[in-house]
């Protein structure tokens, strides 16, 4: 299939399930998926206010703050403060969900996975790795923060930008600043 580069600037805004704001879709499975129907979803969100977060029933999530002073999400009455940039924070999707903005808008990065259709693990990266996805598994890689380079092919992924790798794609990353490499397994029935 290949390296697929997903860049920031071509990305469309779309409104919160909830209407409170907006996101802006990196890459979703199957793609072009609603969001009633992904079986995995990446995305970032321009967050200028709190309050609730939509409710995603069978869902699992995990979000990062890329920009700003973080938040404090309280997930079914348990406060989690996310002060931190690039801290990834899981939490069920389905759960009573409420943000308080700790001092100002901030963009945060998700990932939501649909329970026995997929799973996600996030890590934060500084400097170089190699990414060979075998079969099921697909690796999502973002650039956070200053630049990445895949060797091959030759990309740089600025601010923003992403690369997807699936099967059979392999590559060598450099990052000069930071990236969220985002592994996603789809799970298998038998």
């Amino acid at each position: 299939m290949g390296v697929r580069v997903l860049r920031a600037a071509g990305r469309s805004v779309m409104p919160w399930k909830n209407g409170g704001g907006v996101t802006r879709e990196v890459a979703a499975c199957p793609p072009d998926a609603a969001l009633e129907d992904f079986g995995w979803r990446v995305s970032l969100a321009d967050v200028a206010r709190g309050g609730p977060f939509s409710a995603f029933a069978g869902v699992d999530r995990i979000i990062t703050v890329v920009d700003g002073p973080g938040m404090e999400l309280t997930v079914d009455g348990v406060a989690h403060t996310l002060d931190e940039p690039y801290r990834p924070f899981s939490f069920p999707g389905d759960a009573v969900t409420d943000c308080r903005l700790l001092g100002g808008p901030i963009v945060d990065f998700n990932v939501m996975t649909r329970r026995g259709r997929a799973t996600a693990d996030v890590r934060v990266v500084r400097d170089g790795f190699a990414v060979r996805p075998q079969s099921g598994i697909s690796v999502l890689v973002i650039a956070l923060a200053g630049m990445v380079a895949v060797a091959e092919p030759a990309v740089t992924l600025d601010r923003l930008d992403a690369a997807l790798f699936s099967d059979g794609d392999a590559g060598d990353l450099r990052v000069d600043g930071v990236a969220a490499v985002v592994t996603i397994t789809t799970v298998t029935t038998t």
